[in-house]
């Protein structure tokens, strides 16, 4: 049996179970240490250590067996967590993800990592425990270091009894057990069950583990002989007369261990064997099938759209049962888009999960006190926008804890909390995700961004909003850093945030209250693939506008348009005045009506600002299956994708934050100027 097959299946039971070790790791207080968290790590670490070591993955073996039995120590009390102790099960832990990486790529594990993991393990307990670093010489042996000595090296005499198993995997498990110990002897009993004798050093639970992936647990019994037989006697009779033998009982239950009672959760090969026989709640499934279904069904939505074109052109009354087919069809495509898309959602916990560590290391390396709290953990994302919100909410929490949050002796002077508290939350706005990164800080410095951003040779004037004003630390080499160091300074990083959140058909909003803290928020679509859009005509051509960004359609009439120095229009609704934009304009189009009384009025939001679109005609609503037109085309300013319609012509996704940009840019083509 090749077990190779189920190797994916191991590194992402691995990947789970290293991140749930993390999380437990920094919630544990070395003062009270909670005694189920100590075990779920202690678990999390057997587990890892006996699929390692029935794939062969002997390093990372024997990194876990290490760690397992200081955590073995630390539940039964006999290691008194410290701060360092818990610095240093954290840095195995980040060794063990290396190793897993690693065994991915089909590659060795660096040897001086392990090496130097392992002599950073056997200090822990000693008085002169040495600090957590790759380049620790190895320390003498103290009493409380003999915890985690290699694997043992003496045998024990096993029958290892294997019923109703098939002909087909009989060698199998024979080869298994010859790579596991010594076999001395095998024979069939009277109920047709393989017998075992063998000796061994490994443990009946990892001898378990490894033959479970090949059959069931009630299909194998081990037990232990009380003294060493004669070679040549096999056989029942020679089990351990002890009366839980008697019993027929597993070794693990009649002798039981601390090794042995906290028993590995199911291994990787195992649940995906007994997945075929049982129900299953969930299913892996690899992301590169769920993206070619999404794909198929947009074709889908597509060829609807065309079907359902030539259908409005037909007559209703002669074509009815055409008509209703087409709306149960939009119906039933609608749902089917929605069921798949949410295939691909992922918990926002998937991003914040990987904060904790970090927020920890760096206040440590700051010397700053942080709490961090997440708020909306269980709000939805697409996987694809999961995965690229990462970095920059990195680089976001590094700046909120370098430049953001100040020492405690500081926030003491000022009658704050000595600790500082960093807020990550998530939810949903309509067809989109709202995510903040919010401190306590000190807020952002107004006079001190102006200064700077005039010492770039950037135009601004002194009267400009504070919203535009802190849109300025976004310009490439924008930095107040008084100095600079491994975290920030050098001004490289705010450029690239914003880049990588419009570049996933977002924007940043920042709001900020000197000496009381700063709030960036992130606003994303949900997904990138398909979305409901508002069609309108302007100068003969469809422009798609997002339905999540349109807030109403309305006439312009006379006496409720405005307009300010400068020519530029304003139109008053309901007591507020919105700017006037003409996508005709804009967008370079001839034939547009240039007439603004009598136009249709489109109110929109885009990046944070209400507006009004000029357009000559809504043609309807309609979902629209995204394209990206930078990669098979070029890039469009003021667009931000793509579609094709149901008459196969394609349309224009208008990205409405940049043609307000646009139509500044036209009139005011300098940040001084727009404001004088």
């Amino acid at each position: 049996m090749d077990i190779s097959e189920f190797y994916s299946s191991f590194f992402e039971e691995a990947d789970e179970l290293l991140t749930e070790m993390e999380r437990s790791l920094l919630d544990l207080d070395p003062a009270n240490p909670d005694s189920e968290q100590v075990n779920a790590i202690f678990r999390a670490a057997h587990s890892i250590k006996g699929g390692a070591g029935t794939f062969g993955f002997n390093l990372l073996q024997q990194t876990t067996h290490l760690l397992e039995n200081l955590l073995d120590s630390a539940r039964r009390h006999e290691l008194v967590l410290t701060h360092e102790i818990i610095d240093t099960f954290l840095k195995t832990k980040d060794v063990l993800t290396e190793q897993v990486d690693a065994y991915r790529r089909s590659e060795t594990p660096e040897h001086d990592d392990f090496e130097a993991i392992c002599r950073l393990l056997k200090g822990v307990g000693s008085e002169d425990a040495p600090a957590v670093t790759a380049a620790t010489p190895p320390p003498q042996e103290p009493a409380a270091a003999q915890a985690v000595e290699q694997l043992s090296t003496s045998e024990n005499r096993l029958i290892v009894e294997l019923m109703r198993v098939a002909e087909g995997e009989i060698d199998t498990l024979v080869d298994e057990l010859r790579n596991l110990g010594e076999i001395i002897a095998t024979h069939t009993d009277e109920q047709g069950h393989l017998v075992v004798d063998m000796a061994t050093s490994v443990s009946p639970d990892d001898i378990e583990a490894v033959l479970c992936f090949v059959i069931d647990p009630d299909q194998l019994r081990i037990r232990a002989l009380s003294a060493e037989p004669a070679r040549d006697i096999p056989g029942l009779e020679l089990f351990d007369a002890s009366p839980s033998s008697a019993e027929g009982l597993p070794v693990g239950e009649e002798t039981p261990s601390p090794a042995a009672a906290k028993k590995a959760s199911v291994t990787a090969i195992k649940k995906a064997k007994k997945a075929t026989e049982t129900e299953s709640t969930s299913i892996r499934v690899p992301v590169d099938k769920v993206d070619q279904i999404i794909n198929l069904v947009g074709e889908l939505i597509i060829t609807q759209s065309m079907l359902n074109e030539t259908a409005n052109s037909l007559d209703r009354g002669v074509h009815g049962a055409l008509h209703h087919g087409m709306n149960a069809l939009q119906r039933n495509a609608r749902d089917l888009q929605e069921a798949v898309m949410s295939i691909r959602m992922l918990p926002m916990d998937y991003v914040f999960s990987r904060f904790p560590r970090l927020v920890r290391d760096l206040a440590g390396k700051l010397d700053k006190e942080i709490e961090l709290v997440t708020v909306g953990e269980s709000t939805e994302l697409d996987k694809g926008l999961t995965e690229r919100i990462i970095d920059p909410l990195t680089h976001l929490v590094r700046n909120s804890l370098d430049h953001g949050i100040e020492k405690p002796d500081v926030r003491e002077s000022l009658g704050k909390p000595r600790a500082g508290t960093l807020t990550l939350s998530a939810r949903h706005q309509g067809g989109n995700i709202l995510i903040e990164v919010s401190d306590d800080g000190g807020g952002l410095n107004r006079q001190k961004i102006l200064a700077k951003a005039k010492a770039n040779g950037l135009s601004v004037s002194e009267d400009i909003s504070d919203e535009e004003a802190w849109q300025l630390i976004f310009a490439p080499g924008f930095s107040t850093a008084e100095a600079v160091s491994d975290l920030s300074g050098r001004g490289v990083g705010m450029d690239v945030v914003k880049r990588n959140i419009q570049s996933m058909g977002g924007h940043v909003e920042i709001l900020s209250r000197e000496g009381a803290g700063t709030t960036t928020r992130i606003v994303l679509p949900l997904t990138l693939a398909i979305l409901d859009g508002m069609s309108v005509k302007v100068g003969g051509h469809v422009y798609i506008l997002p339905v999540s960004s349109v807030i109403e359609s309305l006439q312009i009439r006379q006496e409720n348009l405005h307009t300010v120095s400068g020519g530029i229009p304003l139109l008053k609704v309901r007591g507020e005045y919105f700017p006037v934009v003409s996508i005709a304009r804009v967008m370079g189009l001839a034939g547009g009506r240039d007439d603004i009384i009598g136009s249709i009025a489109v109110m929109v939001e885009g990046e944070g600002r209400r507006y009004v679109l000029l357009v000559d005609e809504l043609v309807g609503q309609q979902q629209v299956v995204v394209k990206n037109l930078e990669s098979n085309y070029r890039k469009i300013p003021g667009v931000s994708a793509a579609t094709i319609l149901g008459d196969g012509s394609v349309a224009l996704i208008l990205d409405l934050g940049e043609i307000y940009r646009l139509n500044l840019g036209e009139r005011k083509p300098r940040l001084a100027k727009v404001n004088s």
